[in-house]
């Protein structure tokens, strides 16, 4: 091998080097200061939350006129801030009463497992005893409110950092064009800025409005039947269905194992699982994917292994923004020509927008031609 054969599988391998070099610093990076990057994402989710709103009260008439942009600013920013006010006050009014009922629903929960003993058998009779005397339920509510209180006082420097971004909303545009003089960079980066805030718009706008109907659907089975902290459990079921496919499900169990140990009959059971299951299973797989299209057209593989992955950075708060993370990383991966097929592999079906991109038409043009010559070519080998 001469020495021009070597320089490729040099290049190559500098290359490799440098990819592993700039994942593992990245991830790292992710990992030691989710302090301070995990409340900024939270924040430029509401942010874009609140963007959409102002649009939408913009684009209504008050008193026959169109409404005033300060009106509208301060109208989103107050619903906005109105709807976390009413999430906490509920959480934190509640959280003493669920910490309390914890050792009641475990000596519940034993009870119900004493009862099934002659048929498991006294060895695992002995064996889920022990286990749910090592679970030490009461201890696990305590860490789960510990850490739901600190992801609570976390929300004063989120609003702080939406207070912020909103009074920068004007300049954005002015300071971009000023930072980038070039005029096909600045479009550039202007038309990815667009389209992520577009997409990230309709996704956090549309999963709010499914979240909330989720969430006064399940309540409306809950709370007639008695369940214990109905209110808490709904508002779970609001911040859960964020996370996908997992989401929903937990949001089905935990009411679930709360009625099974609260209740002694079987049809408040029965209505909280098959209520609570219908609503989640209506609004999931019925009408979210009608609102929502094929706007974020990514993988179905891609949402469970972004999921995965962001929960392993940042735990919950990366599992309830591992879409809208994974979404932006495909737009930018798309507006770059070298990184492009990483994009058309992240996607749905692998139309992606972008600069040179296919049309659906010609996407399906190729797809045809593709399977055209399969078919020749499985006709040729038959004969």
């Amino acid at each position: 091998m001469d020495g021009s054969d070597k320089q490729p599988i040099g290049r190559g391998m500098t290359f490799v080097t440098q990819v592993v070099l700039c994942l593992f610093f990245g991830i790292a990076g992710l990992i030691y200061g989710a302090s301070v990057l995990v409340p900024l994402s939270l924040a430029v989710l509401l942010f874009v939350l609140i963007s959409a709103i102002i649009d939408r009260f913009k684009g209504t008439k008050l008193f026959g006129r169109n409404t005033p942009d300060w009106i509208a600013h301060v109208l989103a920013f107050g619903l906005v801030v109105v709807g976390v006010a009413i999430i906490l006050s509920i959480l934190t009014s509640q959280a003493g009463a669920v910490s309390e009922a914890f050792p009641r629903y475990e000596a519940r929960f034993a009870h119900i497992i004493s009862q099934f003993a002659s048929l498991i058998g006294d060895e695992a009779f002995t064996a889920a005893k022990a286990g749910v005397a090592e679970m030490n339920l009461s201890n696990l509510a305590s860490g789960a409110l510990s850490s739901a209180s600190g992801f609570l006082s976390a929300l004063f420097l989120v609003i702080l950092y939406v207070a912020f971004l909103m009074s920068e909303r004007r300049s954005m545009r002015q300071k971009l064009a000023l930072a980038i003089p070039d005029h096909q960079a600045h479009d550039k980066v202007l038309k990815i800025a667009n389209s992520m805030s577009t997409s990230l718009q309709r996704y956090v706008s549309i999963k709010t409005f499914v979240s909330i109907l989720t969430s006064v659907g399940c309540y409306a089975f809950m709370k007639p039947v008695g369940l214990d902290f109905a209110e808490t459990w709904a508002v779970l079921a609001f911040m859960l269905n964020f996370i996908p496919t997992i989401g929903s499900i937990l949001g089905v169990v935990l009411p679930t194992i709360v009625a099974l140990v609260q209740f002694e009959t079987a049809l408040p059971i029965f209505v909280v699982v098959l209520g609570c299951g219908a609503v989640q299973f209506t609004i999931g797989n019925v009408l979210e994917p009608k609102i929502t299209g094929r706007s974020l057209n990514l993988s179905p593989f891609l949402v469970i292994l972004s999921l995965t992955f962001w929960t392993a950075v940042w735990g919950i708060p990366g599992a309830l923004m591992s879409v809208p993370l994974t979404v932006c990383i495909m737009i930018v991966l798309c507006h770059i020509p070298a990184t492009r097929p990483l994009a058309v592999l992240m996607s749905g079906d692998g139309y992606v927008g972008g600069d040179n991109a296919q049309t659906q038409e010609e996407a399906e043009k190729v797809l045809g031609m593709l399977q055209k010559d399969g078919s020749e070519f499985i006709q040729e080998e038959a004969n």
